[in-house]
C-alpha cells in the first residue's frame, strides 16, 4: 500500500480534506488539486508530509491530464457531477491510474464501463455514503448459511446536515428511475411501487426527537436486494423538519427540466434545519425475522460529507490493496464489510456505538447486543 502517487482532486473541500488526511500513510506522494490554489496550500501545510498542492482546473483537459499523469490513484472529490460526469475517470484512466470517485449512481458506472477493456484499470464509483456506504453495511446483517429470502431489512438515512450549493445541484438533478423510486418497497425479487407511506412526525430508532421519514428506494439499495436476495427493504429517507423535502417537492413540480435555479434556497432549509436542531446524521439498519427486530448496526456522524471522505479513503486504500482488480465497479463491490466496520468504528468522526456483526460472519450473535 505505502509508495502510492495518489492524486485527490477536490482535495481541500468538504469531503475531499478528509480523505487527504486519511490517505497521508498510504502515499509517498499525495497531490491535493483543485482551482483555488490558496486552499489547497493551506490543507497541505497543516497536514505536511507528502501532501502538496496543485492547480487544476477539471473543465481543462490539458490542466486534468497533468494532474493524473503518474498517478497511482486517482480520488474525485469535486463536484458538481452531473456536470464532472466521467471527465475525470476518462482522463485517470487515459494516464494508467485506477480511479475513485465519491459521487456518481447507476448514469456514471455505466459511462464508465462503456470504456472498459479486459486491461482497464479498476474505476470505482459510488464512493461516498448514498450511494456508497448504503449499499455495504447490509451485509453486516445477513450470514452467508442462511436463506435471506425471509428476512427483511429497514434502512433509515439523514437528519439535520448542511447541503452545500454544489451538493443541492447534484440533490436537486438526482431524481428518475436511474436514481430511485419514492413510495417503493423492495419485496419478493422486484420493486414494488406505492408500498409505503410516508410517516411525518414519527419518531425512528436511531435518531433523536420527532422526524419525518419519507419512503425512498435507491437503485443501489435495490441493486444489492436483488443480488443477495433479500426478502424486502425498505428505505427511508429522513428530515427533522418538512423545510428540505417540501423544496425538493416544489422544484420537481415547478420546474422539473431544470430545477437547479432552487439549489440556493435548498442549501438554505438545509442551514435552517442545522440552526434548529444541530448538525447530526445518522445511517441505521435493522434487520427484522418476523414482526421484530433482531439486530442493527448504525454509523452517526457530525456531517456526512466527513463521512463520506472517510469511506473515500477506504475505498483508495482497498483499491491498493486489489492489484489484480480491473474495470468498473461500485464501491460495495470493493469495499469489504468487516474492514469497513471495523475502520468506521475506530474512526473519530464516527461514533458506531461499537455494535457486533452478524452471527456467522463476526465474533457473536447481533440479536443478544446490538439492541441493548
Amino acid at each position: 500500500m505505502s509508495g502510492a502517487t495518489i492524486a485527490v482532486l477536490g482535495g481541500y473541500g468538504a469531503v475531499g480534506a478528509v480523505a487527504v488526511d486519511r490517505l497521508t500513510g498510504a502515499a509517498t506522494e499525495l497531490r491535493v488539486g483543485g482551482r483555488d490554489l490558496d486552499a489547497a496550500g493551506a490543507l497541505c501545510a497543516r497536514l505536511g508530509g507528502p501532501a502538496a498542492a496543485h492547480r487544476v482546473d477539471l473543465t481543462d483537459e490539458v490542466s486534468l491530464a497533468a494532474f493524473c499523469a503518474g498517478a497511482d490513484v486517482v480520488l474525485n472529490c469535486a463536484g458538481p457531477s452531473y456536470r464532472v460526469l466521467d471527465s475525470v475517470a476518462r482522463a485517470a484512466r487515459a494516464a494508467g491510474a485506477r480511479y475513485v470517485d465519491v459521487a456518481g449512481d447507476e448514469p456514471l458506472l455505466r459511462r464508465v464501463r462503456a470504456t472498459d477493456s479486459p486491461d482497464a484499470p479498476a474505476a470505482v464509483v459510488s464512493a461516498g455514503v448514498l450511494p456508497g456506504l448504503t449499499g455495504v453495511l447490509p451485509a453486516l446483517l445477513l450470514a452467508d448459511d442462511e436463506d435471506p429470502a425471509a428476512v427483511r431489512l429497514e434502512l433509515h438515512v439523514g437528519g439535520a446536515a448542511r447541503i452545500t450549493p454544489v451538493s443541492a445541484v447534484d440533490v436537486l438533478l438526482a431524481t428518475g428511475p436511474e436514481f430511485g423510486t419514492s413510495l417503493a418497497a423492495w419485496r419478493d425479487g422486484a420493486i414494488t411501487r406505492g408500498a409505503l407511506s410516508p410517516r411525518w412526525h414519527t419518531r425512528v430508532p436511531g435518531f433523536s426527537g420527532v422526524v419525518h421519514a419519507l419512503p425512498y428506494l435507491t437503485t443501489e439499495v435495490a441493486d444489492v436486494a436483488a443480488a443477495r436476495g433479500i426478502g424486502e427493504v425498505r428505505q427511508f429517507s429522513v428530515y427533522v423538519s418538512e423545510r428540505v423535502p417540501t423544496v425538493l417537492a416544489t422544484a420537481w413540480a415547478e420546474d422539473p427540466e431544470d430545477p437547479t435555479g432552487w439549489a440556493g434556497v435548498l442549501a438554505e432549509a438545509a442551514d435552517a434545519d442545522v440552526a434548529e436542531r444541530g448538525r447530526h446524521y445518522a445511517l441505521t439498519l435493522r434487520r427484522f425475522d418476523g414482526d421484530e427486530p433482531t439486530a442493527e448496526v448504525s454509523v452517526h456522524t457530525r456531517d456526512p460529507y466527513e463521512l463520506s471522505g472517510v469511506v473515500a479513503a477506504l475505498t483508495v486504500r482497498a483499491l491498493l490493496d486489489q492489484e489484480s482488480l480491473h474495470g468498473a465497479h461500485p464501491a460495495r463491490d470493493v469495499l469489504d464489510p468487516i474492514a469497513t466496520w471495523h475502520a468506521l468504528t475506530a474512526d473519530p468522526l464516527c461514533d458506531t456505538g461499537g455494535a457486533p456483526l452478524v452471527a456467522g460472519r463476526g465474533a457473536h450473535d447481533p440479536a443478544a447486543d446490538a439492541l441493548r
